[in-house]
């Protein structure tokens, strides 16, 4: 039998997915899984979205440009230009989801064999990513006792090589939903000047920032306009995951005509997506102020009662819809498992994504837990309950 290749057999497998088929079993056998694993929220996606999509009269489902509609880049770039980036509508490369605008973004900014540095907890699919592209994650650990706040730039400069061209962050972050503050945004940016590397920063969860505080995006800082490339999606922004649509943004041309060559080779974004996703920038305000409030109910509600929990902690973050717990657990993705596989209380049980596949550093994140509070608040209660009473049983507990 032929063997797979080498890039296949070292993919990462997702730490989001990978527990599916116990889930599954798991409701078989008739109980009731909260999953708290992945970002799929239950907010309704705007009606103006689906609208949209209802209303829909061509007669040939037909390709569309390699780089996304016009009407579509030309709307997006006045919704990123309300949020001061500056740009036009030739700045933006519409996208199969984030996804693919993360790998473009690899693949156009970085060879095979140099470095990308990552704070890490980072998003389990940078590894996928990086791994396609042949590309070295070189992480620099963020603590949970600090919050996950961003590492001293004193690491990052120590890691810097000559094969360094490159330096990643979420914003706010997935998993650990820290929101990185105007200082360190501008440290990120002097650091990246001060070596001539690109800043790629994954600004999916742009919209999600509590207790007031403020979002920065290197496009509003001065000086990074040929360093910065911005990910994006309509997946969180409108709940509106299955859309698959994103962009990848950038000033600088030569990277975003490099990047359009990949998109011409994949032919083009979805039409039925952009129709969706143009006509859902015309979303009122007051959407987004309703799921901000009712994100922030989740999370309190989420955050309080995992610190109630004896031997658990996980600090209180100010953006995304993600916490990171610590479990006082041997092994968290054993931990996973055994809550689908061998405990329910009630008949119910909790899907959670270990820690562990967030992390580049080997053992890091061992008992530790991503949940995503994307439940309405009676579920995430239930789930709760479900958790403690599964602590308290667990044979693997310190």
């Amino acid at each position: 039998m032929p063997a797979i290749s080498v890039k296949g057999d070292e993919m990462p497998a997702s730490p989001i997915r990978k527990l599916t088929p116990y889930a599954e079993k798991a409701k078989r056998e008739g109980k009731h899984v909260y999953h708290l694993n992945i970002g799929q929220p239950d907010i309704e996606t705007p009606q103006l979205m689906l609208d949209a999509i209802r209303n829909i009269d061509f007669k040939v489902w037909a390709y569309t440009p390699s780089e996304g509609t016009e009407s579509y880049r030309r709307k997006l770039a006045g919704y990123y230009n309300t949020l001061g980036y500056d740009i036009n509508p030739d700045d933006i490369l519409v996208t199969n989801g984030g996804s693919e605008a993360l790998s473009f973004a690899m693949q156009t900014c970085i060879n095979p064999g140099e470095e990308i540095i990552i704070p890490e907890p980072f998003y389990a699919n940078y590894n996928s990513f990086t791994r396609s592209a042949g590309v070295n994650v070189i992480p620099i650990l963020s603590h949970i006792d600090q919050g996950f706040a961003l590492p001293p730039i004193a690491d990052f400069e120590a890691a810097i090589t000559p094969n360094t061209r490159a330096i990643a962050i979420c914003n706010p972050n997935n998993p650990t939903g820290y929101l990185y503050s105007r200082e360190e945004m501008e440290a990120l940016r002097d650091l990246c000047l001060k070596h001539d590397l690109f800043l790629l920063v994954d600004e999916a969860y742009r919209e999600f920032c509590y207790d007031g505080r403020e979002f920065i995006s290197p496009m509003q800082l001065d000086g990074l306009e040929q360093h910065t490339v911005v990910v994006d999606t309509v997946s969180k922004r409108y709940s509106a995951c299955g859309a698959r649509l994103g962009c990848l943004i950038t000033k600088n041309r030569e990277l975003w005509n490099a990047a359009l060559k990949f998109a011409q080779a994949r032919l083009s974004p979805p039409a039925v997506a952009q129709i969706a996703a143009e006509a859902a920038i015309d979303t009122p305000q007051t959407y987004f102020d309703a799921v901000k409030k009712e994100y922030t109910f989740r999370r309190d509600t989420l955050v309080a009662g995992l610190n109630a929990i004896k031997g658990v902690y996980t600090p209180n973050p100010g953006g995304a819809f993600y916490v990171v717990a610590r479990l006082p657990v041997d092994n968290a993705d054993k931990f996973c498992q055994w809550m689908l596989e061998h405990f329910s209380y009630e008949n119910q049980t909790v899907m959670m994504a270990p820690a562990s596949g967030f992390y580049s550093t080997p053992e890091a994140g061992k008992n530790e837990v991503r949940l995503a509070y994307v439940l309405n608040v009676n579920d995430l209660k239930r789930a709760l309950l479900c958790l403690e009473q599964g602590l308290a049983t667990y044979p693997g507990r310190l």
